[in-house]
């Protein structure tokens, strides 16, 4: 047993990859209709193997869209025949998808915004009042991409040193969960890079990582990103 790899299982608690996919096309700037195929696919497999490194457990969907890019990326590369006009843009495969996506996405925000029956006359939810108090209206709900990005600025900082195992003999996330968890009993809100001292190893530092995600799913913390600053707050619900 001490040689078992802790590994994170999401579990449908964060996004898919067209989530992926929207956070790289919006990091790059593009359209969906003008998509660098090149640039995104690269983008997506270097997500896809820091997860694995990070061992976060990976949906098959992730790989399926992978293959997909991967294969669009090919046709793109493949000479266009002369006079063919009506040959259709292999992104297109993506980006009606896509497209689609975000469409049904931006409806059930639409929805979920509206008030819910007995949500504000019985019981207020844990954490409601605390989540919104101190960012105002100008918040964003924080998805797992988010906080991969904010992480790895975090470990760029860091001095390069060889990868990281976790074991369970060597570092339990459960534990560091029990004591993130006294922690915000005490300050109910912290900023991402709060949780991570500056003194602290690579190996602390992954863990405390791996710990938030599990709390995410656990339901036991809220996260938001202030638009204007971009500072990422983790509240205790």
């Amino acid at each position: 047993m001490q040689d078992e790899v802790y590994q994170v299982k999401l579990d449908n608690i964060f996004e898919g990859p067209m989530d992926l996919l929207v956070h790289l096309i919006k990091k790059n700037e593009v359209d969906i209709y003008d998509i660098p195929i090149a640039l995104i696919t690269d983008q997506y497999l270097v997500y896809l193997e820091w997860m694995k490194s990070m061992n976060i457990d990976i949906a098959g969907d992730f790989i399926v869209m992978a293959a997909t890019l991967t294969q669009i990326k090919s046709k793109m590369l493949l000479p266009a025949h002369a006079g063919d006009d009506d040959q259709e843009d292999p992104r297109l495969e993506i980006a009606r998808p896509l497209a689609e996506y975000l469409q049904i996405k931006s409806a059930a925000e639409h929805l979920a915004e509206r008030s819910l029956l007995g949500e504000d006359t019985f019981v207020r939810i844990p954490g409601q009042q605390e989540f919104s108090a101190d960012l105002g209206d100008e918040i964003i709900k924080v998805g797992l991409f988010e906080l991969i990005d904010a992480f790895q600025k975090i470990l760029v900082k860091l001095s390069p040193d060889e990868r990281v195992l976790i074991t369970a003999e060597s570092v339990s996330v459960k534990d560091r969960i029990s004591e993130l968890v006294d922690v915000f009993e005490s300050k109910e809100s912290l900023t991402f890079d709060e949780l991570f001292p500056k003194n602290a190893v690579k190996s602390e530092i992954i863990v405390t990582f791996l710990a938030i995600l599990e709390m995410v799913r656990l339901n036991l913390i809220r996260i938001a990103q202030h638009i204007q600053t971009g500072v990422i707050r983790l509240f205790y619900l």
